[in-house]
């Protein structure tokens, strides 16, 4: 979060409180980021709400503060657009939960600004201030390929700013799957095998990011029941997760676990990228 100097703040013209803004003021005045604000409405004229807007901030001692109205083919077209137009390190946008028949024939427009965004985003869904609350980080100790221990070590370092900011404790999941007869490695075979893998994964793990252990919850079954679960024992307000960015019929098909757990989580929700998932990712925006 120290790294983020420009942060996209999307409004939503439906409904005049923001939770969006209301979460940006707090990051902004931690890190002293520039505030643009984003109306995505093709169809009203809100110059006079943005201005309004800009000049609170500003009074409420927020130096840096632009906006603009815009929209292109789609609300996450138009987003990433902007984004990449104006080098912010952080989206911010409210969201909203589709109605479940529009989400089984149609991708929602969060999913695919999720799979698509070149930067991190944070969805707000709450009202609740952070402020002595949990933070939950999610990431799988198991995989152990470059890419996906990068992006480990951000999920860890964001959850680990966040609980600063809120004056809260950072606690971590990681799932490991049920045993497969069927798997090649006869590690992934027994239940007892795989808990002691991920187990002596996760010792190295604590140690490296200095997790306590009561704060490391390791637990068999699929991370995209457990993470909500986790969620609501912890009672915590924030949860950081990393996707892989799939697309096209797979993602479709599947799904990202940030994207099946979003509507099930209560708190917000702060999505990351590897940087090799950005720069594809901006490479495709340009």
């Amino acid at each position: 979060m120290q790294a983020v100097r420009s942060i996209l703040v999307v409004l939503d013209p439906e409904h005049a409180h923001s939770r969006a803004l209301t979460r940006a003021k707090l990051i902004a005045s931690v890190t002293d980021a520039r505030l643009h604000l984003l109306m995505c409405d093709k169809r009203r004229d809100h110059s006079t709400l943005l201005s309004l807007l800009g000049k609170q901030l500003q009074e409420d001692g927020f130096d840096h503060v632009t906006h603009e109205a815009a929209w292109r083919d789609n609300l996450h077209d138009t987003i990433i657009h902007v984004q990449q137009r104006e080098g912010c390190e952080l989206v911010i946008k409210e969201h909203r939960p589709d109605n479940p028949l529009k989400r089984a024939l149609l991708t929602p427009a969060d999913w695919k600004l999720l799979r698509a965004c070149p930067c991190a985003v944070l969805m707000v869904k709450s009202e609740r201030p952070w402020t002595g609350g949990n933070v939950l980080a999610a990431v799988d100790v198991g995989n152990q390929d470059e890419d996906h221990q990068r992006l480990h070590a951000s999920i860890v370092d964001h959850g680990y700013e966040i609980a600063r900011l809120a004056k809260g404790a950072l606690h971590v999941i990681s799932a490991h799957p049920s045993p497969m007869l069927s798997a090649a490695d006869p590690v992934y075979q027994l239940s007892d095998t795989i808990e002691q893998r991920y187990r002596q994964a996760c010792a190295a793990f604590q140690a490296q990011y200095g997790i306590a252990g009561d704060c490391l919850h390791v637990a068999e079954g699929p991370a995209d029941v457990l993470i909500p679960h986790t969620e609501k024992q912890m009672d915590a307000v924030v949860t950081v997760i990393g996707t892989v960015c799939r697309t096209g019929l797979t993602g479709a098909l599947i799904g990202n676990t940030c994207e099946v757990v979003l509507d099930a989580l209560e708190g917000d929700v702060l999505v990351l990228k590897s940087e090799e998932a950005m720069a594809h990712l901006a490479d495709a925006a340009r």
